[in-house]
């Protein structure tokens, strides 16, 4: 498995409740980019249209030896999930508060391009702060732990 990209905001601004994996619809030379790692998933999102899974603000540079005229670097991707998996989405967005974000895109063994999807909420100030302190205090009992010795 090759990691092309990691959403590594997605763990600070919203707290990651389930994960899902699925295939991208590319077009043309988009897979070309996306091995060289031209990828951005920054402000990416996912959403539920139709009974069809949608990725939206995807960032992906076009292929600079492409001949072919490129796609839109941001258009929508649509995404493969079974039915059931779908529905379910479907289910947990309509809640309040459940956004999909992309977490990584890779290269499975069979070198087809998959996404995993995190069902997020967005964090709070206060959740970010309280981290914080608990990371803190752990740190500083191991720094006294460590002077006990």
């Amino acid at each position: 498995m090759k990691v092309v990209s990691t959403n590594r905001k997605a763990n600070h601004l919203y707290e990651i409740t389930d994960t899902y994996e699925a295939g991208i619809v590319l077009k043309g030379s988009e897979v070309k980019s996306l091995r060289m790692g031209e990828v951005s998933l920054s402000d990416a999102y996912a959403e539920v249209k139709n009974g069809e899974v949608f990725l939206f603000n995807l960032h992906i540079n076009p292929y600079r030896f492409s001949t072919i005229a490129t796609p839109d670097p941001k258009r929508k991707r649509k995404l493969l999930l079974k039915k059931e998996e779908i529905k379910k989405l479907y289910g947990i967005v309509t809640q309040k508060g459940n956004l999909l974000i992309p977490l990584k895109i890779y290269f499975n063994d069979r070198g087809f391009a998959k996404v995993t999807i995190g069902v997020c909420r967005r964090k709070r100030l206060y959740d970010k702060k309280e981290k914080i302190l608990r990371e803190e205090a752990k740190k500083d009992l191991k720094r006294i732990k460590s002077i006990n010795r």
